[in-house]
This record gives structure tokens, C-alpha cells and sequence, in this order.
């Protein structure tokens, strides 16, 4: 150590898959060390030793700045914050374990079990400190470095501030906001257009069809995320449009890819790995009926994963609706 510096302490990842793998690396790009937290000991035993998530995230090494550990108190030990990254359906449980003092981020694009936000949940649990991380960020592009660009939300400014200042390096802008209820939310109903995207490709309907399709689908996004309180900034933002962009067209995307199997008549569950739009988008359809809003896009996701609709009338349910103004 420098004389005069101190260490800064270790940024608790919660969550070794692709995307907590590739943040703990982030990490250390920012100079901050990681503890990478595995829910399974021989899993994390393998990570330690090897330096790579050859099942996640192949091809991307661990630096020795990042600890692999399967003890939780021993990952959340004096930190002021850890970066909570499994798949949403996993989110209660852990959250559950976790200190109540501890800043908690939720970095999964979920929703609750009741269909709620997460957020609310950590808030319910008694977590006073609450953040989201949320943009265009695919585990397999910034855990090798490239560019990108993301934002933490808040109510809390400092936890936003400190999140910010451990995640950004010259190869990740992070920004910081406010909107908690727009950045978090984002980044779940794009899962959805991301799916309805997938469908498309799977269909071979063409570009008019998948502009047509991400320009009406963030125009439903706007209407579900205002009618919340989510400033319209907010979903022409990084975690709203960006988001939306990166998921929908990306070959790294689950969701699309998902999508794409489904109008193939395959299995969409993408070898075990989180899918998150096709849990979210029944909640989120089941949402919009009893609150009376108009998801069109929504339903016919939500209605062509569940096998109740073949991919074909979901497209024909859309394209038949009636004629209005844009």
C-alpha cells in the first residue's frame, strides 16, 4: 500500500452470474476491490481457483482485485452498500439475509413476486437506503471493457453518489438520477418489447416491422412509466430508450433471443439462465387489467408466452386493432 492511502473497501457484488461477474470487474477498473459473492460454495470454490465464469461469462478474467466468497456476511462485511445482482425471483430471499443498515442495489430487471417493484419490497423489509442500476449494459460488452454508460437511481443522492463513484472507470460513464420509480421500471417492460422484438426476428417480419413495433413500444412504455410518476425524460434515457435499443436488437440479448425461439416453436428458457421478460410480462399484463391501461404490446407478449396465443395472432391481435391517430 502507498503511504498515506488507504485501501478503499471491497464493493460487494451479490451474485455471480453474468452480470454481477462483469460489475465486480467494473469495479476494479473504477480502483475499487470486489467481493464476488456465490450462493454455491463448489461453485465459488471453481470461480476462486480458475478466474473465469466459464458457464456465465466465458472469456473474461477475474483480476486479483476481486474476492470470490460463498459466505454472505463475510461479502457485506463493513461495506456500506452492495450491488444486489440475481435474477429478480431470488431478490426476496436474499434481501431477507441481508443487514437492514446496508445500502442495498438492485441491479435485476424484475419484478416482485406480487408484482410490485423491487425496490418497494427492499423498502418494505426495512432497507432505509435503496438504489437501482439500470442502462444498456450487456455482462458479456463490459466485462470485457468496451464502452458504455449506465445510471444508478435514487432517493438517496449519497448512495447514488457512492455507487457512482465505485462503477465509474473510462470504459463506464455511470450516471446518477432520481427517478427511481422511471430507471428501475425501464428496465422492466423493455424485457417485454425486447421478447416482442424476438417474436418478430423469429418471424422474419422485416425492419419496418421492428421499427414500427420498438417506436409504438416505447410509446406504451411512456404511458405505463408516466401514469407510475416516472418523469418522460427518464424513458428517452439511458434506461428507458437505451435500454430498449440494446435489448431488442442485441444478439447478447436473452430476451430477444427468447423471443425468437418461441416463433421458432423452441424452448425459450435459454439453458437455465434468466429469462426475465417471460415472468414479467404476465404480471405486467395482469397489472394493466386491473388498473384499466391500454398495453397492447404487453398482452400479446404476455398471451403468446403462455401458449394461449400462437405468435401469429399476436400479431394479428396488433395489427388488427383499430385505426387512430398516432
Amino acid at each position: 500500500m502507498t503511504q498515506g492511502r488507504m485501501t478503499p473497501p471491497a464493493v460487494p457484488v451479490l451474485g455471480a452470474g453474468g452480470w454481477g461477474t462483469a460489475l465486480a470487474v467494473a469495479a476494479t477498473r473504477a480502483g475499487q476491490p470486489a467481493t464476488l459473492w456465490a450462493r454455491r460454495p463448489d461453485f465459488a470454490a471453481r470461480l476462486g481457483e480458475v478466474r473465469e465464469n466459464r458457464e456465465y461469462l466465458p472469456g473474461v478474467t477475474l483480476p486479483p482485485e476481486v474476492t470470490v466468497t460463498a459466505g454472505l456476511e463475510e461479502a457485506v462485511a463493513g461495506a456500506p452498500f452492495a450491488l444486489v445482482v440475481v435474477p429478480s425471483v431470488g431478490v426476496p430471499e436474499l434481501l431477507d439475509a441481508l443487514p437492514r443498515s446496508l445500502g442495498v442495489v438492485l441491479c435485476a430487471k424484475g419484478l416482485a413476486p406480487d408484482g410490485g417493484a423491487l425496490s418497494d419490497l427492499a423498502a418494505g423489509l426495512g432497507f432505509g437506503r435503496v438504489a437501482v442500476l439500470s442502462g444498456p449494459n450487456h455482462a458479456e460488452e463490459i466485462g470485457r471493457g468496451l464502452p458504455a454508460a449506465t445510471v444508478v437511481a435514487s432517493h438517496d443522492e449519497a448512495l447514488a453518489g457512492a455507487v457512482q463513484a465505485a462503477l465509474m472507470s473510462p470504459s463506464l460513464r455511470v450516471y446518477t438520477s432520481t427517478d427511481l420509480v422511471g430507471v428501475e421500471l425501464g428496465g422492466v417492460l423493455k424485457n417485454v418489447m425486447a421478447l416482442a422484438a424476438g417474436l418478430g426476428d423469429g418471424l422474419r417480419l422485416g425492419d419496418n416491422a421492428k421499427a414500427s413495433l420498438l417506436t409504438r413500444g416505447l410509446r406504451e412504455m411512456s404511458r405505463y412509466l408516466t401514469s407510475l410518476g416516472a418523469q418522460e425524460d427518464t424513458v428517452y434515457g439511458l434506461s428507458g430508450l437505451g435500454d430498449l435499443i440494446a435489448t431488442a436488437t442485441s444478439p447478447h440479448s436473452r430476451n430477444r433471443a427468447a423471443g425468437e425461439a418461441i416463433a421458432r416453436g423452441e424452448n425459450p428458457q435459454m439453458g437455465g439462465k434468466a429469462v426475465e421478460g417471460l415472468r414479467t410480462a404476465g404480471l405486467l399484463d395482469a397489472w394493466a387489467s386491473a388498473h384499466g391501461h391500454d398495453l397492447p404490446i404487453v398482452r400479446a407478449v404476455a398471451h403468446v408466452c403462455t401458449g394461449e396465443w400462437t405468435p401469429a395472432r399476436g400479431l394479428s391481435e396488433l395489427m388488427g386493432r383499430e385505426a387512430k391517430a398516432e
